[in-house]
């Protein structure tokens, strides 16, 4: 099985966008970079307004780049869906996306990409692991990874953490309940305006 991954960048009190969904300055380091973390840059992603792709820090290159080259599925939840249009059915890492919803796919939506419509988070996972095999399941944090983190399903936690305070907005652990104990980061890495950190889910 595929370790388990919840991931985003979050704000350093712990925010991954403001109420109304912007995430201000927090994808900046993405784009403000010398290296490029594709060979060919794929531009569809870059909301810098400077049209040069991903290209971040070296050190955070080191980290970023073999990460996504992990991926095999990204888990999200639908409001997520909804608000990028799933990428136009070209997500930036893996070669399939999970969506938690009761809803079922729009239709006619892109129907050559691989996206699956599940209605809860056990069966996301589930899903995600059939597809994935041994890579690497990504899930978005906030309301659904929030969810999928107290299910006991998360292996890893990983945050890109940006140097600013929100105050309020999305939280990148949704509405989660109860203490959940992580072990010491074994990734902590200093890129330019970010902080990679990595930690294990502590097993009861």
């Amino acid at each position: 099985m595929g370790t388990v991954i919840m991931h985003d960048v979050v704000s350093v009190d712990g925010f991954i966008a403001d109420a109304e969904d912007d995430v201000g300055p927090l994808h900046e380091w993405y784009f403000s970079g010398d290296t490029p973390l594709r060979e060919v840059d794929d531009d569809q992603y870059d909301h810098s307004g400077t049209g040069s792709g991903f290209r971040v820090s070296a050190a955070s290159a080191e980290v970023v780049r073999p990460m996504w080259d992990s991926i095999g599925v990204i888990v999200m939840g639908r409001h997520f869906f909804d608000l990028m249009n799933g990428w136009e059915g070209r997500q930036p890492a893996g070669d399939h996306v999970v969506v938690v919803s009761h809803r079922p796919k729009p239709e006619g939506w892109h129907p050559e990409a691989s996206f699956h419509f599940v209605d809860d988070v056990h069966a996301a996972i589930a899903k995600a692991q059939e597809l994935a095999g041994d890579r690497t399941i990504a899930v978005n944090a906030g309301e659904v990874g929030g969810q999928v983190l107290a299910a006991g399903l998360v292996d890893e936690v990983a945050m890109d953490v940006v140097p600013v305070v929100f105050g309020s907005g999305k939280r990148y652990f949704g509405s989660i309940d109860g203490q959940h104990l992580l072990e010491d980061p074994h990734v902590v890495v200093q890129g330019e305006r970010v902080l990679h950190l990595r930690f294990k889910v502590r097993r009861p």
